[in-house]
Order: structure tokens, then C-alpha cells, then sequence
């Protein structure tokens, strides 16, 4: 758990994942490829805008909707950009956002009060986000411990990894239900 901080860059309603990364760039899976491209759907020259661990996204309602692909999330984390801030989101967007070691925060209503530029810090631990422009402070529903443990690990896939690896020390039982059997 930590505290990330940087400038909001501000998208509208219904960013789709074509918006995201369109499909002709899904024949690749190297994340550098991905992250050159993100929001070109929207924007070709939308990437020159990201400084790298030193931008927030923050959108409008229904972030994500589209298809289910996984390259969408990718393609932000891959960016530098490490939390998307939202009003709302598709839930597998959500989902894979989760998977791929992105931070999704969805804030209602309160994701419209952030302005292009704006200085936004967020405390994972407190899962509070601050507007430090406006000085206005928001918080999230707390997450399930094993979807706290899959971001803390970087992603699924690593989430995996580690738990296989750990297969014979004590865990938590979050996490023997993630991978039990049902």
C-alpha cells in the first residue's frame, strides 16, 4: 500500500477499449508497443500528454465498456499511468484492470469535480483520493483482501506466481479461496 500522486488527465463518458488501444494494435502483447498507442483511438497524439508515474486518469461514466480485452488496462499501466480515477466503469474492464496490475477508484459523481491538470494524490491504504488543486478529499469502498493482495503483486499473473510459490507457507484464507477449487 502506498500514496500515488500526479496530474489529472481528464477523459469524458463511455471511453471505450477501441478508444483505449483500437484493435489493429492487438496483435501484439509487448507492453512498450501498447503503452505508445494508448488512447490513440481517441487522440493519436494523446500519449505526449502522460508523464510517466506522474499522471492520474480520470474519466466519466461506464470507463472501459466495449470488449473484454485485456490489452486496455495494459496499455495505461504500460503508460506510467499507475490508477484510473472513474465515475463508473464496465465491470470487466474493472476486472482486468485488477488482473493487470492497474488501480481502477470509482468515485461516483464526485470523478466530474477533477479538472484537466489538476494535482491528485491517492492513499491506497486510506483508499482516499485527494484534489490537491481544489483541496476537496473523496473515499472508495474498501477492496476484498485477495484483490488488495492481486494489485499489491503487480497483477494476476504474478498474484499466481507467488501463491504457487509460497504453495506450502501459511496464507491467507482469501487467498486459498481465490485458487480452491469450488
Amino acid at each position: 500500500m502506498m500514496k500515488l500522486s500526479g496530474t489529472a488527465l481528464c477523459l469524458g463518458d463511455h471511453i471505450d477499449t477501441d478508444a483505449i488501444i483500437p484493435a489493429r494494435f492487438l496483435v501484439s502483447s509487448d507492453p512498450a508497443e501498447l503503452a505508445a498507442n494508448c488512447m490513440s483511438g481517441l487522440d493519436p497524439e494523446w500519449i505526449k500528454k502522460v508523464t510517466p508515474g506522474a499522471s492520474i486518469l480520470v474519466a466519466g461514466r461506464n470507463f472501459g465498456c466495449g470488449s473484454s480485452r485485456e490489452h486496455a488496462p495494459l496499455a495505461i499501466a504500460a503508460a506510467g499511468i499507475p490508477a484510473v480515477i472513474a465515475c463508473s466503469f464496465a465491470r470487466i474492464f474493472y476486472r482486468n484492470a485488477f488482473n493487470m496490475g492497474l488501480l481502477p477508484l470509482e468515485l461516483g459523481e464526485a470523478a466530474f469535480t477533477f479538472k484537466e491538470g489538476d494535482l491528485v494524490e491517492v492513499d491506497t491504504e486510506n483508499r482516499s483520493v485527494s484534489n490537491k488543486s481544489s483541496g476537496q478529499n473523496f473515499f472508495c469502498p474498501p477492496l476484498p483482501p485477495v484483490m488488495q493482495a492481486i494489485l499489491d503483486a503487480g497483477g494476476l499473473a504474478s498474484f499466481v506466481k507467488k501463491r504457487l510459490q509460497k504453495r506450502d507457507n501459511t496464507v491467507t484464507s482469501a487467498e486459498d479461496d481465490l485458487l480452491s477449487p469450488p
